[in-house]
């Protein structure tokens, strides 16, 4: 994957002998972005290393923002292993955008994004990764809903996280009818993929936005998503949630229209176009 002169896209130009095309995961690379997450990043990063993988390999890459706090510090102290990879970035450019150079870096045959925030359960990786090391599917989503409509509790944010619940079957609501999908939780952080399903792809959504992008993109070129139950405990605003109330559901709609009429370039094994 390359970034374009201007830095604002990157084009997956990586290409795979067909022949290495197979059901069992050869190397998982998980990409995580973190930004002031010193409280909680030694954790998730422990808890991806002590995963028990089997015969398939590991690759952690770590986009670290430039944080205020000690995130970086901390990121660092695990440079010396083997499977961890280490980018820094000069600035905070949001999450979007650290996973966009994250994507760029990786090495695996399927790739998984992962927070820094523990929001969700690292002990749920068998289940994502299930449906793609049996060959049942090449994109999964790891649903807070999949077994039913599930309304979150926000710590310390009594009132906002019922609108935020709305605001999420809301949004749910009109991907599905836009991208003519019956997803449950479109929004999850927890993407597995193939990385074949995005060679040719370019992106360019710096914040949250980037969700809508990835799975509006793999969707349009064919690649319909399995969604598995996985565990979710969200955070308050005041233990640090990024997302802005006001300012990133702006971003959604945009990106709702914007990349549904987008040029999509046709994938060499996709059955489905919209």
């Amino acid at each position: 994957m390359s970034p374009s002169d201007d830095g604002t896209d990157f084009i997956v130009t990586k290409q795979r002998d067909p022949a290495r095309r197979r059901a069992e995961i050869v190397r998982l690379s998980v990409v995580m972005a973190v930004f002031n997450e010193e409280a909680t990043v030694a954790e998730a990063i422990d808890r991806v290393l002590g995963i028990d993988l089997g015969s398939s390999e590991l690759e952690l890459v770590i986009v670290e923002g430039n944080s205020d706090d000690r995130t970086r510090e901390i990121v660092d102290g695990f440079g010396d292993d083997p499977r961890v990879r280490v980018i820094h970035e000069s600035e905070p450019r949001g999450k979007g955008r650290a996973v966009r150079t994250g994507l760029e870096a990786v090495t695996g045959d399927v790739v998984l994004i992962q927070d820094g925030d523990l929001e969700y359960r690292v002990e749920d990786y068998p289940v994502l990764l299930g449906p793609i090391a049996t060959g049942e599917a090449s994109f999964v989503l790891g649903s807070r809903h999949a077994d039913g409509v599930a309304m979150r509790e926000f710590k310390g944010t009594r009132g906002v996280d019922r609108l935020m619940n709305l605001g999420h079957l809301g949004f749910t609501f009109l991907f599905n009818v836009v991208y003519r999908t019956r997803l449950k939780d479109p929004f999850t952080m927890y993407k597995v993929f193939r990385t074949e399903c995005i060679e040719g792809l370019s992106f360019c959504a710096n914040r949250f936005d980037f969700d809508w992008e990835l799975v509006a993109k793999l969707v349009r070129r064919g690649h319909r998503p399995v969604e598995v139950p996985v565990y979710y405990e969200s955070r308050g605003f005041e233990s640090g949630k990024k997302v802005r109330f006001f300012r990133d559901p702006i971003t959604w709609i945009v990106a709702l229209v914007r990349f549904r009429f987008s040029k999509i370039p046709s994938p060499v094994d996709a059955s489905v176009s919209l």
